[in-house]
């Protein structure tokens, strides 16, 4: 039985994640070692390493648990998340200008990190009857609207780039669904169009990330600093990197949030650009295995389960490399497995793991 249960495992996907896990844990190790509490030296990694062998755990738990369980409990799931997203506005506490994090004891954990699997898993129960009924507005303006609010609950915190997580899971599982691709030419239109009129709503530390993004020296010694630093993390790594604990960007505090949203500049600066790569290729593995996924799923709401999950890693992949590079404005979603934070960490190895309990449910059918 015990054979039968790991030929039915996906390898490239599990080692895949391990990979990039391992490698985060050396570089938080020595971004941080220099800022860590006093007599904590390796604080940061410790804690992200115990944090990730209780996620492993977990997920061969989920592994093992029938996914489509999940399918009967999505509109209970849908008022749990919109509860926790009320709760962080009522009793949530801030930091970095924001209010995204509630406090249970010694952890903090940041609800909107949940809300997006959670989100992904509701709306795969909402869409799963939809498939090839999404031809008109009138169709598509309910599910529309059971991700406008938790998306707006979100944007309300504010995390413009949480929220924008929710938008690339919308559009990924209502793709897959067959939806009137004429009415997304539509919405990506009304966007453009309405930009002009939405720029006046944005806070005014938005508005000068994308100013930064189109000019870094409009304000090189504030919301520019950022991405300044992180191009110069990137191009000084060159080919081979400065090696670990050798990055004076990072090691002399130049960059900041290097080991949470700018994890990757030290990766370019420490491990050059073959380590750049080899991590790129890894999320690709993963990408292409969700896809696979996707594509070979036993029944409908298994293949929408992978579809959100595989977009929601992508868009976070795409967005965070990007941003570091700078190709994308600042958003601060972290970069998966990858980043310092617990919401972060489990979030994504539990969508890991639901991704392989798919493919071992399709595995299971052909043994």
């Amino acid at each position: 039985m015990n054979k039968r249960w790991l030929r039915r495992l996906n390898f490239p996907l599990i080692m895949a994640a391990l990979a990039i896990i391992f490698i985060s844990l050396l570089v938080i190790g020595s971004a941080t070692h220099a800022n860590a509490p006093s007599g904590q030296r390796f604080f940061f990694v410790e804690r992200q390493g115990i944090f990730a062998i209780l996620n492993i755990a977990l997920a061969v738990f989920l592994m093992n648990f029938d996914y489509k369980m999940l399918e009967r409990y999505g509109k209970q799931l849908y008022i749990i998340n919109l509860v926790f997203l009320l709760a962080v506005m009522l009793f949530g506490h801030s930091a970095l200008g924001a209010q995204r994090w509630i406090q249970i004891g010694p952890i903090t954990i940041q609800p909107s990190e949940f809300a997006k699997l959670i989100m992904i898993v509701s709306l795969a129960s909402l869409l799963q009857d939809k498939v090839g009924k999404l031809n008109t507005l009138r169709d598509l303006a309910p599910v529309a609207l059971f991700v406008a609010v938790p998306f707006l609950l979100v944007l309300k915190q504010p995390d413009l780039g949480t929220s924008l997580v929710f938008l690339a899971i919308f559009f990924g599982m209502i793709f897959a669904c067959g939806v009137n691709l004429k009415i997304l030419g539509g919405f990506f239109l009304a966007a453009v169009a309405a930009s002009p009129i939405l720029w006046h709503f944005l806070k005014d530390y938005q508005k000068m990330r994308i100013l930064v993004f189109l000019d870094p020296n409009v304000d090189p010694l504030g919301s520019g600093y950022h991405i300044i630093q992180s191009k110069i993390a990137i191009g000084s790594g060159m080919i081979f990197g400065k090696g670990l604990f050798s990055g004076p960007q990072s090691q002399l505090n130049f960059l900041p949030e290097n080991h949470t949203d700018f994890i990757f500049a030290v990766v370019g600066e420490e491990m050059g650009f073959i380590g750049a790569t080899v991590l790129l290729l890894l999320y690709l593995v993963i990408l292409w295995q969700g896809i696979k996924i996707a594509r070979g799923a036993s029944d409908t709401f298994g293949m929408l389960l992978a579809v959100g999950i595989t977009s929601m890693l992508a868009f976070h992949i795409l967005v965070n490399v990007g941003m570091t590079a700078g190709i994308m404005p600042v958003t601060g979603i972290p970069l998966p497995l990858m980043s310092y934070g617990v919401s972060s960490l489990t979030t994504n190895i539990m969508s890991i793991a639901i991704l392989v309990n798919i493919h071992m449910k399709k595995q299971k059918l052909l043994f």
